[in-house]
């Protein structure tokens, strides 16, 4: 550990005069810290060096070799600080300590295996900053520079004095030395050498106009106006910090002006007051292959991925929905998009939910539709047909809620739960149905290469074979549970790909590959979320302040939250071909249309493909029924009807191991 730490290398290339240095550290290593003390740390490295010579373990001429070696240290970066992984090794280390404690952990010599992959994790830092720092600009306003220096005599050494959070490259501190109109030219924090002494030369970059237009003042209410020059943010002596300038981005991807014009130019950035998580997850295994849990881990390590629990809105529907399907629903299945009031018991008011655009109902529509478009209304009404009761058991076998309150209300994502468990269960919908459990470490080996814990719990008995001679290649049992119908998972995939396609996430249709996912906002816009997937990776994304607060209207899952998903995934699928959804045997496909969800007419320009289970091929109309007592017509659901009195009956929760279906769902008209 010591040669790597000073050197990065491994202990078999160790010198002389390398082995000499880390002799001196047990005695007084902070008397002798290279960096700080140079010096002092050859002098005692040489009397080490002499004393070897002195005892004849070397001759006199190596001796002197080693002495006039410099000591040649450097700073090693960590692992967490070269892939950006701060959260993740934190997670990795808590969860450790509560397989073994931290006496174990520390002492142990365990060797730990991560599912870490450093390109996506650096990714999801990237998108995720990009989209906290972006809405910062955007709604939270300049709150002032970090603090005022002076700037004549050497303004470095002040600025190389003052902390800077490690994990936030490439931004840089930097002090204003001169502002006028269209530009600040600012000096930015020297480095150091790597024996940690200040370098000499002072660089400079210049910040244009362009690049502080979006400093508009915090005023004790709102925001000021526009700033019309950049004296009117900065003033020479201001420390502020600044990031490399990058070309614009337009949503499909195109970039202007090129890297090369933007040489030299820095963008005025500030910490945002906003929090927010990112997971990216294989959805066939669990393995966590990125998280990132806020800004800033030196900032605050507050785990937003994994610790916080807040309301994920509409993003929880689709267990709702795909609670319907697996129980005798279909993707055409006509609900009433129109408002709605029930009785919540003595002494209460009514409880009259909205859909997000207030005042907005579409009468009688596809389940397709509700999903697509977020519909409250409509959500309501399936989860009372259902049952709150089977509602809470499916969204235990997914692992998002352990005992979900009965309560409709929780229909709508009003039950506080985590970004990881989101994640996690939507991987089961990606994957067809299998029972996955997220996982931060493959395996976990003692001091002697023996594995003590393994996520991956299959079977291989004929892989132990002493030898082979010719025969069949071992098989691995895929002992995934079961917990919803395959032909249910992907009718409600290809459902939510329309969620990409012509609903609320279609910040994503750029990237021109299948895509499913849904979006999530709270009331007041209080927290906003996406989680996306494609076949092979799901990527969950969360977004609101740490004590919550509304963000602003109309700052939606698919305003903020969507493009980070957008962003992270442009890159991290840039080389892979795009996959379809893989469809599970005997599922049906037919041409339907898209507003009724009745077999398509030759010439029909709004036909889509649909998926049906086998007897459930749409053949009229379904619209009527057990529901609300009969069609509404058009036009009645401006206004708030009269109420409708308790839900039906709770049906009972299903028995311990039952994977099947529950109960059969009506097709009418709710």
């Amino acid at each position: 550990a010591a040669a790597q730490t000073y050197w990065d290398k491994a202990l078999s290339e160790l010198t002389l005069a390398d082995c000499a240095y880390l002799a001196t550290l047990p005695k007084a290593p902070s008397n002798y810290d290279p960096f700080k003390f140079p010096d002092r740390a050859v002098a005692r490295r040489n009397w080490v060096i002499d004393r070897i010579v002195e005892n004849g373990f070397t001759t006199a001429d190596e001796g002197e070799k080693a002495k006039a070696t410099p000591l040649g240290v450097t700073k090693r970066a960590t692992g967490p600080k070269i892939f950006a992984s701060e959260f993740f090794a934190e997670e990795v280390r808590r969860e450790i300590i509560d397989l073994y404690g931290e006496d174990r952990l520390y002492g142990g010599g365990l060797s730990v295996r991560t599912t870490l992959d450093p390109a996506l994790q650096s990714t999801a830092r990237k998108a995720l900053v990009n989209g906290l720092v972006g809405y910062d600009q955007s709604h939270g306003g300049w709150r002032g520079p970090v603090k005022q220096i002076e700037i004549k005599g050497d303004w470095g050494k002040t600025l190389a004095a003052m902390p800077v959070w490690s994990d936030i490259d490439p931004w840089r501190l930097a002090v204003v030395l001169e502002a006028s109109k269209d530009k600040a030219v600012v000096g930015l924090r020297p480095g150091r050498t790597p024996t940690g002494v200040l370098v000499k030369e002072r660089e400079t970059g210049v910040v244009p106009f362009e690049e502080v237009k979006w400093a508009r003042p915090k005023l004790a209410r709102g925001l000021g106006g526009a700033p019309g020059s950049v004296t009117a943010v900065l003033k020479p002596g201001d420390v502020v910090y600044v990031t490399p300038r990058e070309p614009k981005r337009a949503d499909d991807g195109a970039t202007q002006p090129s890297q090369e014009d933007l040489k030299g130019q820095w963008s005025l950035v500030q910490p945002p007051d906003v929090g927010g998580a990112l997971i990216a997850m294989d959805p066939h295994t669990g393995r966590v292959l990125a998280i990132v849990g806020g800004f800033s881990f030196a900032q605050s390590q507050f785990d937003r991925a994994t610790q916080a629990r807040r309301q994920p809105g509409s993003s929880f529907k689709p267990f709702i929905y795909t609670t319907a399907i697996d129980n005798g629903y279909t993707p055409s299945s006509i609900i009433v998009d129109g408002p709605i009031c029930l009785d919540q018991g003595a002494g209460m008011p009514q409880w009259c939910p909205k859909n997000y655009e207030a005042g907005s109902a579409a009468g009688p529509s596809t389940l397709r539709f509700g999903v697509e478009h977020s519909r409250n209304l409509m959500t309501v009404r399936l989860a009372r047909d259902m049952g709150m009761p089977i509602i809470a058991e499916y969204a235990r076998r997914f692992g998002v809620y352990d005992n979900l309150m009965p309560a409709l209300s929780m229909a709508l994502g009003a039950g506080e739960t985590t970004l990881m468990r989101m994640v996690n269960g939507y991987s089961m919908l990606a994957n067809g149905g299998k029972q996955v459990k997220a996982t931060l470490i493959d395996r976990i080996q003692d001091r002697y290469g023996r594995t003590i814990w393994s996520h991956d719990t299959r079977k291989c008995p004929d892989c132990t074979a002493r030898e082979w001679t010719g025969q069949n290649e071992p098989e691995l049992v895929d002992d995934r549970k079961q917990i919803i119908d395959p032909m249910t998972s992907y009718q409600i995939i290809e459902v939510m790909e329309g969620v990409v396609q012509s609903g609320t996430a279609q910040k994503l249709k750029v990237l021109n590959r299948p895509i499913a996912g849904k979006t999530g906002t709270t009331n007041d816009e209080k927290d906003a979320w996406f989680i996306g997937f494609t076949p092979d990776l799901v990527v969950g994304v969360y977004i609101g302040y740490d004590n919550p607060a509304p963000m602003g209207h109309g700052m939606t899952g698919g305003m903020l939250a969507a493009p980070v998903v957008r962003d992270f995934m442009r890159v991290t699928l840039a080389d892979q071909p795009a996959v379809p959804f893989r469809a599970p045997p005997g599922i049906k496909i037919i041409r339907v249309n898209h507003k009724t969800g009745l077999p398509a007419a030759p010439g029909d320009k709004t036909a889509i493909l649909e998926a049906f289970k086998p007897g459930q091929e749409p053949e009229g109309s379904v619209i009527g029924g057990e529901g609300d007592g009969g069609d509404v017509a058009a036009g009645d659901y401006g206004a708030a009807p009269p109420p409708e009195g308790p839900p039906p009956a709770a049906r009972p929760s299903p028995p311990p191991g039952n994977d099947h279906a529950l109960t059969s769902g009506t097709g009418g008209l709710y």
